[in-house]
């Protein structure tokens, strides 16, 4: 008897199940059409997106070859290009490469591309704070004390790998200033923050023992 209701409820089951597919079959085939759609779209995007980030490689790699052999014609268009597609780990790369080879004059300028990266580019965000340090850093020999502060104030209120780098570039401009009061009170705050870097923070306590002991 037990056996019988047991087919019994496995057959009205099935029963059930045939009948809402008959009775859903358009929205079935909607579902697992739109499904698919999307599927396809994904893969599609991910092989653009692969392809592109494979063009701005090769680029990248030829303009610094060339650049390294002498052939500097439009090199800063060209990595100007690279860091407006707001690629993650090209649009950096071109711009600290532009950086270092002093391959624009134009300080505005330079400004203008670091805003770009910081503030269009989605990357990594210890990637990002490197390149806020690297911003203030080539401003610092320039810029004004609150400009420099606003631009680091991220990493510094932050706990960020590079916070020690932060302060302690602080400390090196206003001891560039002769404000030794402000100086050594960024110097202390490298010697107080936890995952400050070993090396700076060594540097740190000669500087305080060597320039600020009274």
């Amino acid at each position: 008897m037990d056996e019988e209701l047991i087919a019994v409820k496995t057959d009205t089951r099935f029963e059930k199940l045939r009948n809402f597919l008959i009775n859903n079959k358009k929205k079935i085939i909607i579902i697992f059409s739109i499904i698919l759609l999307l599927v396809i779209i994904l893969f599609i995007f991910q092989d653009i997106k692969e392809k592109k980030r494979t063009k701005l490689s090769n680029q990248y790699n030829l303009i610094s070859i060339n650049f390294i052999s002498g052939k500097k014609d439009n090199v800063s268009e060209k990595l100007i290009r690279i860091i407006q597609s707001n690629d993650e780990t090209y649009a950096p790369l071109a711009l600290f490469f532009l950086i270092d080879n002093k391959i624009i004059d134009s300080n505005e300028k330079v400004d203008e591309l670091f805003n770009i990266v910081i503030n269009d580019v989605k990357m990594d965000k210890e990637i990002k704070n490197l390149v806020i340090y690297k911003k203030a850093l080539f401003n610092s020999d320039f810029d004004t004390e609150n400009n420099l502060l606003n631009t680091l104030n991220p990493i510094i209120q932050s706990n960020s790998i590079w916070k020690s780098h932060a302060l302690y570039l602080m400390a090196e401009y206003f001891y560039s200033k002769e404000e030794l009061q402000k100086s050594k009170e960024f110097f202390s705050k490298i010697l107080s923050t936890e995952n400050a870097n070993k090396i700076i923070k060594l540097e740190a306590q000669k500087r305080i023992r060597r320039d600020f002991s009274e």
